[in-house]
């Protein structure tokens, strides 16, 4: 959100020349602070921004101050609003739909004969979520942000609910699913947690100092451990190959003979077996052959409850 923030500050100085910090903050829903930070930030990349306080001060920006002609090609604008865009339907920014207004008009005004229609489209949530995950991820961006601690519900792997209070530092997407990187006050350590066991989260209106850490450090390795993963070949039938080539990537099949084999290391986690199960009878586990016998007994499981009594 920052960046979009930062987008929709230039372009409200290049309309209105001048602005306040308090209308800026009210517009975009953070604080005096964040406003001036992200002043600083834009005034040390170039944009001549200069702050005057008193009663008639605010922020401003040179009249002659203008995006430059020929900034962007034709093309360099497609894919900077289709981005934006992408980013929009994700987290339904108002001031992120200000700022595509704005550079749309922008793009107009240099007669670039372009005619754009979103070709990027990003979500994140379940089906029927009505939006409800995406509030989440701006919920959880914005306190990052903000540098605001958030009490959170969260359920284990093991079907244990915990109360934590947390302090987001980055939100990782991974093999399509979201995650939090936060410093947890209940392990007094940085965790990993996933969005979608997130109950339940509350802003508490507790600010705290961001924590230094590595990018690397983060664990995006994490499933691939010897505990909690598994080397598994698979032999695919023609009619799961579409479904093996999505889940494991064209890469990791190959054809040998007139059959498919795949070998790949997955996290064995709770969502394995179903995975399995759900590419049909053409999808067969060949080894390790305890990873084959959990599959075979969960299709025994389903397949009882779907027994007629007698």
């Amino acid at each position: 959100m920052k960046y979009q923030i930062m987008t929709g500050i230039l372009f409200t100085l290049l309309q209105k020349r001048k602005v306040s910090a308090g209308e800026l903050a009210a517009k975009y829903d953070v604080s005096v602070r964040s406003i001036y930070r992200y002043v600083d930030e834009m005034t040390i990349s170039g944009i001549p921004i200069d702050v005057a306080r008193g009663q008639n001060g605010g922020i401003y920006i040179s009249d002659a101050f203008k995006l430059p002609k020929g900034l962007f090609t034709k093309e360099e604008y497609g894919k900077a609003v289709g981005a934006m865009l992408a980013m929009n339907e994700q987290f339904s920014d108002p001031a992120l739909t200000s700022a595509i207004s704005k550079l749309t008009s922008q793009m107009k005004s240099e007669k670039l004969d372009l005619t754009f229609s979103g070709d990027i489209l990003v979500d994140s949530g379940t089906w029927g979520d009505e939006h409800r995950f995406s509030e989440k991820l701006s919920l959880l961006e914005r306190a990052i942000e903000e540098r605001e601690a958030l009490d959170i519900e969260y359920l284990s792997r093991g079907g244990e609910r915990t109360q934590r209070r947390i302090y987001p530092h980055l939100l990782v997407y991974k093999q399509n699913i979201w995650y939090l990187y936060a410093f947890c006050t209940l392990r007094e350590s940085f965790r990993l947690f996933k969005l979608g066991r997130m109950r339940t989260l509350l802003k508490t209106g507790e600010f705290f100092e961001r924590i230094p850490f590595d990018k690397a450090d983060v664990p995006l390795t994490f499933w691939h451990d010897e505990e909690h993963s598994v080397f598994a070949r698979f032999e695919i039938a023609p009619e799961a190959l579409p479904f093996a080539e999505e889940w494991l990537g064209v890469d990791n099949v190959q054809k040998q003979g007139e059959k498919y084999f795949s070998e790949v290391t997955l996290p064995d986690d709770e969502a394995l077996i179903g995975k399995i199960l759900s590419a049909g009878a053409g999808f067969r586990v060949v080894s390790p052959e305890p990873l084959a016998e959990r599959v075979r007994n969960a299709a025994e499981r389903i397949a009882k409850s779907y027994r007629t009594e007698a």
